[in-house]
């Protein structure tokens, strides 16, 4: 298992050419420490698991592995489904300034049709993922200040994972001394 940063692991997510709509997360507050845990699969491409906190609002860090190849009968029942009511989204900066001229171009077109029309939220949403061209979107279960009972489990079935990642985490956190208050 190779420990990487979360940036990199997203990176990788936003360049695969995988249908971005089969994607599902699951995430909540990291247990007996400072962050969150996310896991995000698709069934084609895997399971990841993140372990991210902010050093400060503006630079969040973190480190991630995969911890499956493909998302299978056992992992697809602990991943939300699309009647979850939370979504996330993974998005990529545009590549230029005519190709992010485009983008707002289909947006507010996306938008239009939609406040002109009856529409599903779920609609709205994967038509403004498809305009910003979001490599990788859908259903996720997520605890603000807590954990929901999927993220236990899978915590569970990947323990080598999850002690490997915490200690890395808890290394980077120390490093960058945000487990202390301000003096």
């Amino acid at each position: 298992m190779r420990v990487r940063d979360w940036d990199d692991i997203l990176a990788d997510v936003a360049s695969d050419s995988t249908d971005p709509e089969g994607w599902r997360a699951v995430a909540g507050s990291r247990e007996g420490g400072l962050g969150e845990d996310l896991y995000f699969g698709h069934p084609s491409v895997g399971l990841y698991h993140l372990k991210t906190y902010a050093k400060n609002p503006r630079d969040l860090r973190g480190v991630g592995t995969r911890v499956a190849r493909s998302v299978d009968d056992e992992l697809d029942p602990l991943l939300p489904d699309a009647d979850s009511d939370g979504r996330f989204a993974v998005q990529s900066a545009p590549e230029d300034e005519e190709h992010a001229e485009e983008m707002a171009t289909r947006l507010t077109e996306a938008l239009r049709v939609h406040a002109e029309a009856p529409t599903e939220p779920d609609h709205l949403f994967e038509d403004v993922m498809e305009a910003v061209e979001s490599p990788a979107f859908g259903p996720m279960e997520y605890e603000f200040d807590g954990r929901p009972d999927e993220l236990d489990e899978l915590s569970d079935t990947f323990e080598a994972a999850e002690e490997l990642l915490t200690s890395e985490l808890d290394d980077l956190i120390e490093d960058d001394d945000v487990d202390r208050g301000f003096h």
